[in-house]
């Protein structure tokens, strides 16, 4: 089903209010966008707060990152957002934020990417650590962009953490389940170390990942 940019819109606001809630989306940080269609994006502005979004709160983009229309300052990280959607035909809706366990990892420069959690394996496989870049710039688009093709989600180094996904409750679903599982690992570092998955019950994982 092909969504309106004004549909699009009161489904960013309900599900910013949602990520408000559990503390997901702090302050002004961050920003939500979802795909119209091949040519546009609807991305929020530069400024707004992801738990108090107004529908004057968002700008129609190009794949490259120019207004098309709506707010005439839109999100600063716009070719974060431009890449994933170039590389990713699949992905509709990305979500950027800076949740407090997610973050933490990224700024601790550690990737999530241990066989921890059977579960976190099903759903991603790995969390990459995606390399420092200036927030904002085409450098930091490029250092992220280059793990969108085998990942939904991506550690972005000493800044926050970004998810793209088929529909915007599976985006925000898988995110909430990123930003558990991080709390878990730090967790399991506090109690000693995690005991991880060997290879072959990874495996048994990921071939099942690929049945389902």
């Amino acid at each position: 089903m092909i969504k309106s940019a004004e549909e699009l819109k009161h489904e960013i606001i309900e599900y910013g209010r949602m990520a408000e809630a559990k503390n997901l989306t702090p302050g002004v940080s961050g920003n939500m966008s979802a795909r119209i269609d091949e040519e546009r994006i609807l991305i929020t502005s530069s400024g707004s707060a992801n738990g108090y979004l107004s529908e004057d709160d968002f700008s129609i983009i190009d794949m490259n990152g120019n207004v098309v229309s709506g707010n005439s300052k839109p999100s600063s990280e716009k070719l974060v957002h431009c890449e994933f959607y170039k590389i990713r035909s699949d992905v509709n809706y990305i979500l950027h934020f800076h949740s407090p366990y997610l973050s933490s990892f990224a700024s601790a420069g550690i990737a999530l990417d241990e066989p921890i959690m059977a579960e976190n394996i099903f759903y991603f496989g790995q969390i990459p650590l995606a390399e420092y870049g200036m927030p904002s710039s085409m450098d930091l688009a490029i250092k992220t962009s280059k793990y969108f093709k085998d990942y939904d989600a991506v550690l972005m180094a000493n800044h926050g953490f970004i998810i793209g996904g088929k529909t915007m409750l599976n985006t925000f679903l898988n995110l909430t389940l990123a930003e558990s599982y991080a709390q878990v690992v730090l967790n399991t570092k506090i109690l000693g170390g995690a005991k991880l998955l060997n290879e072959a019950q990874v495996k048994e994982v990921l071939d099942l990942r690929k049945k389902l």
